[in-house]
């Protein structure tokens, strides 16, 4: 079982930078997926940015070259590095932990990011 509590949401500008990151308790496994989601009202959960197994990095288009996923294995947490926000980042971002081996998603709460002027 992985819990994940994420943290570090907010109101920011156009063009600033917030991290977020996700702390896991529970042990997250070497061939486990983990990530970022966002839901933005009216819309469907969509894939910011995940690492997968091996350590390659994915990012949704919209953001690639903005944001950052990395790991703290040591801490067992996970960041989303967000930089140069744009009002269509604003949403509620999720992490994800996703264990192919027993087909299932772990999720936290989710975080509320807001960029406005």
């Amino acid at each position: 079982q992985v819990q994940l509590v994420e943290s570090g949401g907010g109101l920011v500008q156009p063009g600033g930078s917030l991290r977020l990151s996700c702390a896991a308790s529970g042990s997250i496994l070497r061939i486990d997926i983990i990530g970022w989601y966002r839901q933005a009202p009216g819309k469907e959960r969509e894939l910011v940015a995940r690492i997968i197994p091996g350590g390659m990095t994915n990012y949704v288009d919209s953001v690639k070259g903005r944001f950052a996923v990395s790991r703290d294995s040591a801490k067992n947490t996970m960041y989303l590095q967000m930089n140069n926000l744009k009002f269509e980042d604003t949403a509620v971002y999720y992490c994800n932990v996703r264990r192919p081996i027993i087909d299932h998603d772990f999720w936290g709460q989710g975080t509320q990011v807001t960029v406005s002027s």
